[in-house]
Protein backbone atom coordinates (compact mmCIF):
# COMPACT_ATOMS: atom_id res chain seq x y z
CA UNK A 1 0.00 0.00 0.00
CA UNK A 2 1.31 3.45 -0.82
CA UNK A 3 1.11 6.71 -2.71
CA UNK A 4 3.28 6.69 -5.83
CA UNK A 5 3.23 10.23 -7.21
CA UNK A 6 1.22 13.33 -7.98
CA UNK A 7 -1.53 12.60 -10.48
CA UNK A 8 -3.24 15.89 -11.29
CA UNK A 9 -4.26 19.29 -10.01
CA UNK A 10 -7.65 20.91 -10.56
CA UNK A 11 -7.23 24.66 -10.97
CA UNK A 12 -9.79 27.48 -11.01
CA UNK A 13 -9.36 30.16 -13.69
CA UNK A 14 -11.38 33.24 -14.63
CA UNK A 15 -10.74 33.08 -18.38
CA UNK A 16 -10.63 29.55 -19.71
CA UNK A 17 -9.44 30.46 -23.22
CA UNK A 18 -6.59 32.59 -21.88
CA UNK A 19 -5.60 29.85 -19.43
CA UNK A 20 -5.55 27.16 -22.12
CA UNK A 21 -3.42 29.40 -24.34
CA UNK A 22 -1.00 29.95 -21.44
CA UNK A 23 -0.60 26.29 -20.51
CA UNK A 24 -0.25 25.27 -24.16
CA UNK A 25 2.04 28.02 -25.45
CA UNK A 26 4.12 28.76 -22.34
CA UNK A 27 4.32 25.39 -20.55
CA UNK A 28 3.92 23.32 -23.73
CA UNK A 29 1.02 21.22 -22.48
CA UNK A 30 -1.46 19.58 -24.84
CA UNK A 31 -5.25 19.89 -24.57
CA UNK A 32 -6.68 16.39 -24.34
CA UNK A 33 -10.41 17.01 -23.94
CA UNK A 34 -13.13 19.38 -22.74
CA UNK A 35 -16.24 18.21 -20.89
CA UNK A 36 -19.82 19.48 -21.00
CA UNK A 37 -19.17 21.81 -18.04
CA UNK A 38 -16.37 23.65 -19.81
CA UNK A 39 -13.56 21.98 -17.84
CA UNK A 40 -10.41 21.50 -19.92
CA UNK A 41 -7.99 18.60 -19.39
CA UNK A 42 -4.30 18.88 -20.37
CA UNK A 43 -1.12 16.81 -20.15
CA UNK A 44 2.63 17.27 -20.67
CA UNK A 45 4.48 15.37 -23.39
CA UNK A 46 6.34 13.03 -21.02
CA UNK A 47 3.27 12.00 -19.01
CA UNK A 48 1.50 8.74 -19.85
CA UNK A 49 -1.86 9.16 -18.09
CA UNK A 50 -4.55 11.09 -19.95
CA UNK A 51 -4.24 14.38 -18.06
CA UNK A 52 -2.41 16.06 -15.19
CA UNK A 53 -4.13 19.46 -15.13
CA UNK A 54 -7.82 20.31 -15.04
CA UNK A 55 -8.78 23.91 -15.75
CA UNK A 56 -12.21 24.81 -14.39
CA UNK A 57 -14.05 28.07 -15.13
CA UNK A 58 -14.72 30.18 -12.04
CA UNK A 59 -15.05 33.73 -10.78
CA UNK A 60 -11.83 33.39 -8.75
CA UNK A 61 -8.44 31.75 -9.10
CA UNK A 62 -7.07 28.97 -6.90
CA UNK A 63 -6.92 25.24 -6.33
CA UNK A 64 -9.97 22.95 -6.33
CA UNK A 65 -8.06 19.83 -5.33
CA UNK A 66 -4.80 17.98 -5.79
CA UNK A 67 -4.79 14.25 -6.54
CA UNK A 68 -2.13 11.59 -6.00
CA UNK A 69 -2.00 8.12 -7.52
CA UNK A 70 -1.77 4.94 -5.44
CA UNK A 71 -0.58 1.52 -6.56
CA UNK A 72 -3.75 -0.55 -6.37
CA UNK A 73 -7.48 0.06 -6.17
CA UNK A 74 -7.61 -1.93 -2.92
CA UNK A 75 -5.21 0.62 -1.38
CA UNK A 76 -8.03 3.15 -1.48
CA UNK A 77 -10.08 1.11 0.98
CA UNK A 78 -7.13 0.54 3.30
CA UNK A 79 -6.19 4.21 3.20
CA UNK A 80 -9.79 5.23 3.84
CA UNK A 81 -9.68 3.20 7.05
CA UNK A 82 -6.36 4.74 8.10
CA UNK A 83 -7.47 8.29 7.35
CA UNK A 84 -10.75 7.88 9.20
CA UNK A 85 -8.97 6.29 12.18
CA UNK A 86 -6.75 9.39 12.21
CA UNK A 87 -9.90 11.50 12.63
CA UNK A 88 -10.42 12.83 9.10
CA UNK A 89 -13.67 12.17 7.25
CA UNK A 90 -13.47 10.61 3.80
CA UNK A 91 -15.78 10.18 0.84
CA UNK A 92 -15.40 7.60 -1.92
CA UNK A 93 -16.29 9.09 -5.30
CA UNK A 94 -17.43 6.56 -7.93
CA UNK A 95 -15.57 5.67 -11.09
CA UNK A 96 -16.22 8.32 -13.71
CA UNK A 97 -16.62 11.18 -11.24
CA UNK A 98 -13.76 12.59 -13.29
CA UNK A 99 -13.37 11.52 -16.93
CA UNK A 100 -11.10 8.56 -17.63
CA UNK A 101 -10.49 8.07 -13.89
CA UNK A 102 -11.45 5.30 -11.49
CA UNK A 103 -12.96 5.83 -8.09
CA UNK A 104 -11.36 8.46 -5.89
CA UNK A 105 -10.92 8.79 -2.14
CA UNK A 106 -11.76 12.40 -1.25
CA UNK A 107 -10.86 14.18 2.02
CA UNK A 108 -9.61 17.49 3.40
CA UNK A 109 -6.15 17.97 4.86
CA UNK A 110 -5.75 19.57 8.30
CA UNK A 111 -4.98 22.80 6.41
CA UNK A 112 -8.40 22.62 4.70
CA UNK A 113 -7.13 21.76 1.20
CA UNK A 114 -9.04 19.08 -0.68
CA UNK A 115 -6.99 16.03 -1.61
CA UNK A 116 -7.96 12.97 -3.62
CA UNK A 117 -6.35 9.58 -4.08
CA UNK A 118 -7.03 7.31 -7.05
CA UNK A 119 -5.55 4.16 -8.54
CA UNK A 120 -6.51 4.24 -12.22
CA UNK A 121 -6.63 6.74 -15.05
CA UNK A 122 -6.63 6.00 -18.78
CA UNK A 123 -3.05 5.45 -19.92
CA UNK A 124 -2.43 6.88 -23.38
CA UNK A 125 1.38 6.86 -23.32
CA UNK A 126 3.97 9.59 -23.65
CA UNK A 127 4.44 11.49 -26.89
CA UNK A 128 7.55 9.40 -27.71
CA UNK A 129 5.95 6.06 -26.88
CA UNK A 130 7.43 3.11 -25.00
CA UNK A 131 9.15 1.17 -27.81
CA UNK A 132 12.52 2.43 -29.04
CA UNK A 133 11.59 6.02 -28.07
CA UNK A 134 13.37 9.18 -29.12
CA UNK A 135 14.56 11.42 -26.26
CA UNK A 136 11.96 14.05 -27.11
CA UNK A 137 9.15 14.44 -29.65
CA UNK A 138 8.97 16.80 -32.60
CA UNK A 139 6.65 19.79 -32.46
CA UNK A 140 7.23 20.78 -28.84
CA UNK A 141 5.88 24.19 -27.82
CA UNK A 142 6.96 26.74 -25.27
CA UNK A 143 9.06 25.55 -22.35
CA UNK A 144 8.12 21.92 -23.17
CA UNK A 145 7.61 20.86 -19.56
CA UNK A 146 8.02 17.13 -18.98
CA UNK A 147 5.46 16.66 -16.22
CA UNK A 148 3.56 18.22 -13.35
CA UNK A 149 6.11 17.83 -10.58
CA UNK A 150 4.64 19.06 -7.28
CA UNK A 151 2.44 21.61 -5.55
CA UNK A 152 3.18 23.98 -2.68
CA UNK A 153 0.24 24.74 -0.40
CA UNK A 154 -0.13 27.74 1.89
CA UNK A 155 -1.36 26.56 5.29
CA UNK A 156 -2.91 28.47 8.21
CA UNK A 157 -0.16 29.37 10.70
CA UNK A 158 -0.43 31.47 13.86
CA UNK A 159 1.81 30.32 16.73
CA UNK A 160 0.23 32.89 19.07
CA UNK A 161 -3.06 31.03 18.69
CA UNK A 162 -1.35 27.62 18.63
CA UNK A 163 -2.33 27.12 14.99
CA UNK A 164 0.25 25.38 12.81
CA UNK A 165 -1.29 23.36 10.00
CA UNK A 166 2.15 23.06 8.36
CA UNK A 167 3.10 20.72 11.19
CA UNK A 168 -0.37 19.14 11.20
CA UNK A 169 -0.21 18.36 7.47
CA UNK A 170 3.33 17.02 7.82
CA UNK A 171 2.34 14.70 10.65
CA UNK A 172 -0.63 13.41 8.66
CA UNK A 173 1.42 12.70 5.54
CA UNK A 174 4.17 10.95 7.51
CA UNK A 175 1.97 8.91 9.84
CA UNK A 176 -0.94 8.05 7.51
CA UNK A 177 0.23 8.31 3.90
CA UNK A 178 3.81 7.07 4.52
CA UNK A 179 5.60 10.07 3.02
CA UNK A 180 8.91 11.15 4.57
CA UNK A 181 10.29 14.61 5.30
CA UNK A 182 13.28 15.92 3.37
CA UNK A 183 13.62 19.56 4.49
CA UNK A 184 12.02 22.11 6.81
CA UNK A 185 12.20 25.76 7.85
CA UNK A 186 11.96 26.46 11.58
CA UNK A 187 11.33 29.79 13.31
CA UNK A 188 10.87 31.10 16.84
CA UNK A 189 12.86 30.38 20.01
CA UNK A 190 15.17 27.39 19.42
CA UNK A 191 13.32 26.76 16.15
CA UNK A 192 10.17 25.79 18.01
CA UNK A 193 7.78 26.28 15.07
CA UNK A 194 7.83 24.53 11.71
CA UNK A 195 7.12 27.27 9.16
CA UNK A 196 7.71 25.20 6.03
CA UNK A 197 7.93 21.49 5.28
CA UNK A 198 9.02 19.56 2.20
CA UNK A 199 8.02 15.91 1.97
CA UNK A 200 8.41 13.10 -0.52
CA UNK A 201 6.98 9.72 -1.46
CA UNK A 202 9.69 9.08 -4.07
CA UNK A 203 13.36 9.88 -4.63
CA UNK A 204 12.54 13.51 -5.46
CA UNK A 205 13.42 16.24 -2.93
CA UNK A 206 9.70 16.91 -2.58
CA UNK A 207 6.40 15.68 -3.96
CA UNK A 208 4.42 18.25 -1.98
CA UNK A 209 5.33 21.17 0.29
CA UNK A 210 3.62 23.32 2.92
CA UNK A 211 4.33 26.89 4.02
CA UNK A 212 2.68 28.82 6.84
CA UNK A 213 0.36 31.71 5.94
CA UNK A 214 -2.63 33.62 7.33
CA UNK A 215 -5.08 31.60 5.23
CA UNK A 216 -5.12 28.41 3.19
CA UNK A 217 -4.36 28.63 -0.52
CA UNK A 218 -2.20 27.60 -3.43
CA UNK A 219 1.31 29.00 -3.71
CA UNK A 220 2.28 27.30 -6.95
CA UNK A 221 2.05 24.40 -9.37
CA UNK A 222 5.49 23.23 -10.49
CA UNK A 223 6.44 21.71 -13.86
CA UNK A 224 9.67 19.79 -14.43
CA UNK A 225 12.37 20.72 -16.96
CA UNK A 226 15.66 18.95 -17.66
CA UNK A 227 18.33 21.51 -16.94
CA UNK A 228 19.44 25.05 -16.12
CA UNK A 229 19.63 25.69 -19.86
CA UNK A 230 15.95 24.77 -20.17
CA UNK A 231 15.12 27.10 -17.28
CA UNK A 232 16.78 30.00 -19.14
CA UNK A 233 14.96 29.08 -22.35
CA UNK A 234 11.69 28.99 -20.39
CA UNK A 235 12.41 32.56 -19.28
CA UNK A 236 12.78 33.55 -22.92
CA UNK A 237 9.47 31.85 -23.74
CA UNK A 238 7.76 33.77 -20.94
CA UNK A 239 9.20 37.07 -22.15
CA UNK A 240 8.09 36.39 -25.72
CA UNK A 241 4.58 35.64 -24.48
CA UNK A 242 4.52 38.69 -22.17
CA UNK A 243 4.02 36.48 -19.11
CA UNK A 244 4.26 38.15 -15.72
CA UNK A 245 7.45 36.74 -14.15
CA UNK A 246 7.49 36.73 -10.36
CA UNK A 247 11.07 35.51 -9.72
CA UNK A 248 13.63 35.43 -12.56
CA UNK A 249 15.87 32.36 -13.07
CA UNK A 250 17.75 31.43 -9.91
CA UNK A 251 18.60 28.54 -7.59
CA UNK A 252 16.93 27.30 -4.43
CA UNK A 253 18.96 26.39 -1.38
CA UNK A 254 16.08 24.17 -0.30
CA UNK A 255 15.97 21.16 -2.70
CA UNK A 256 18.94 22.67 -4.67
CA UNK A 257 16.54 23.08 -7.60
CA UNK A 258 16.75 25.68 -10.37
CA UNK A 259 13.64 27.76 -10.84
CA UNK A 260 11.50 30.49 -12.38
CA UNK A 261 8.22 31.62 -10.81
CA UNK A 262 5.53 33.24 -12.95
CA UNK A 263 1.75 33.68 -13.13
CA UNK A 264 -0.97 32.36 -15.40
CA UNK A 265 -3.54 34.90 -16.69
CA UNK A 266 -5.80 34.38 -13.65
CA UNK A 267 -2.97 34.95 -11.17
CA UNK A 268 -2.22 31.34 -10.25
CA UNK A 269 1.52 31.05 -9.67
CA UNK A 270 3.45 28.50 -11.75
CA UNK A 271 7.01 27.27 -11.44
CA UNK A 272 9.37 25.62 -13.88
CA UNK A 273 11.75 23.49 -11.84
CA UNK A 274 14.92 21.69 -12.93
CA UNK A 275 17.52 19.56 -11.26
CA UNK A 276 16.70 16.69 -8.94
CA UNK A 277 19.02 18.28 -6.37
CA UNK A 278 19.74 15.08 -4.48
CA UNK A 279 18.38 11.58 -4.09
CA UNK A 280 15.78 11.70 -1.35
CA UNK A 281 15.45 8.58 0.79
CA UNK A 282 13.57 7.90 4.04
CA UNK A 283 16.81 7.49 6.00
CA UNK A 284 18.42 10.72 4.73
CA UNK A 285 18.74 13.21 7.61
CA UNK A 286 16.17 16.02 7.39
CA UNK A 287 17.73 19.31 6.27
CA UNK A 288 16.74 22.23 8.51
CA UNK A 289 16.90 25.90 7.50
CA UNK A 290 16.83 28.34 10.38
CA UNK A 291 14.99 31.64 10.55
CA UNK A 292 18.07 33.81 9.91
CA UNK A 293 18.93 31.84 6.76
CA UNK A 294 15.45 31.35 5.27
CA UNK A 295 16.13 33.91 2.50
CA UNK A 296 19.16 31.93 1.32
CA UNK A 297 17.16 28.72 1.65
CA UNK A 298 14.51 29.98 -0.77
CA UNK A 299 16.73 32.03 -3.11
CA UNK A 300 20.29 30.90 -2.65
CA UNK A 301 22.00 33.44 -4.90
CA UNK A 302 20.69 36.65 -3.33
CA UNK A 303 19.58 35.46 0.09
CA UNK A 304 16.68 37.91 -0.23
CA UNK A 305 13.06 36.81 0.16
CA UNK A 306 10.65 39.38 -1.32
CA UNK A 307 7.56 39.83 0.86
CA UNK A 308 5.27 39.36 -2.14
CA UNK A 309 6.59 35.83 -2.63
CA UNK A 310 4.80 34.57 0.48
CA UNK A 311 2.07 37.19 0.67
CA UNK A 312 0.66 36.70 -2.85
CA UNK A 313 -1.13 33.41 -3.51
CA UNK A 314 -4.50 32.12 -4.69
Amino acid sequence: MGVMRIGHASLRVMDTAAAVKHYENVLGMKKMMEDEHGNVYLKCWDEWDKYSLIITPSDRAGLNHVAYKVKRDSDLDALADRIQAYGIKTNMLPEGALPATGRMLQFNLPSGHEMRLYASKDCIGTDVGSINPDPWPDGLKGAAAHWLDHVLLMCPFDPAKQVNTVADNTRFFLEVLDFFQTEQVTVGPQGAFQLASFISCSSKPHDIAFVGAPTAGLHHLSFFLDSWHDILKAGDVMAKNRVRIDIAPTRHGITRGETIYFFDPSGNRNETFAGLGYQAQPDRPVTTWTEEEVGRGIFYHTGVLPGSFTEVYT
